[in-house]
């Protein structure tokens, strides 16, 4: 009979340090689950706002942030269509406009920076470009943004100002992409912000040009009404629109809205 307690005991002891493992683990594998947010951002903020993220986790442990990069037109036409996401960040108040009167954004856009188009050549400038009437010479294949991208929107700004009418070869949906056809050595010249010319370094030659200074582009961000994560969504704002994210920005070429 001795015998048989001392099993039964044993049994249930047993039993208790497993429903005691099995709380424990769970409880961790909670505390451990991170807080994932999803960043809808325009392609010219790549570079600044991917180094935004890494500093905004590594001072916000457990939370990972990610991004999708793309032309705010595109990014906005995502939105309408029901993607996923917590914040927006637009290269323009016209894209981010279109998100308001969606229903998209959860309150007011905050502008946040500011930036300029400038022209860049490939290395060396070949063509001996020195002004943005150069751009529409015979012989000189040029790349734009498409109208709807707001880099498309402020080179026609730049045209109507100078009337100047360029006859790009191609029109992007992204800075990003315009940038890539100069860099690619696949059009002779094309226009992009100062902070994608910063970026390129000597992979292009850049060309400033004063008419730029009328077609100065605002980028707001906003955190999204149906943000899976909206606590956490809003201290990213709060990140990009303080003392780091001005900053970074600044570093990479923006400049204050």
């Amino acid at each position: 009979m001795t015998r048989v307690f001392a099993v039964v005991a044993g049994i249930l002891a047993a039993a208790a340090l497993n429903a005691g493992c099995s709380g424990t683990a769970t409880d961790q594998n909670a505390t451990e689950t991170p807080s994932a947010i999803r960043v809808f951002t325009a392609a010219s903020l790549t570079a600044s706002f991917t180094e935004l993220g890494t500093l905004f986790e590594d001072s916000h442990p457990g939370t990972r942030v990610t991004f999708n990069l793309a032309g705010s037109s595109e990014l906005v036409a995502q939105l309408t269509q029901g993607a996923p996401a917590d914040v927006f960040a637009s290269a323009d108040v016209k894209n981010m406009a279109k998100a308001v009167d969606a229903g998209l954004a959860a309150g007011p856009p905050i502008d946040f920076a500011a930036n300029t188009l400038t022209i860049v050549t490939t290395p060396g400038n070949p063509k001996g470009i020195t002004a943005f009437a150069d751009l529409s010479r015979p012989g000189t294949s040029v790349v734009v943004c498409a109208p709807q991208v707001p880099c498309g929107s402020a080179t026609e700004t730049v045209e109507h100002v100078t009337g100047v009418k360029l006859h790009p070869v191609s029109e992007e949906s992204a800075v990003t992409d315009v940038l890539g056809k100069i860099t690619s050595g696949q059009a002779d010249a094309g226009l992009v912000y100062v902070t994608d010319a910063r970026g390129a370094g000597d992979k292009v030659t850049e060309v400033a040009f004063p008419e730029s200074s009328q077609a100065v582009n605002t980028y707001p961000i906003a955190v999204l009404t149906d943000a899976a994560h909206p606590a956490t969504a809003q201290e990213f704002v709060d990140f990009v629109t303080g003392p780091t994210g001005r900053k970074v920005l600044s570093e990479a070429g923006f400049t204050a809205p």
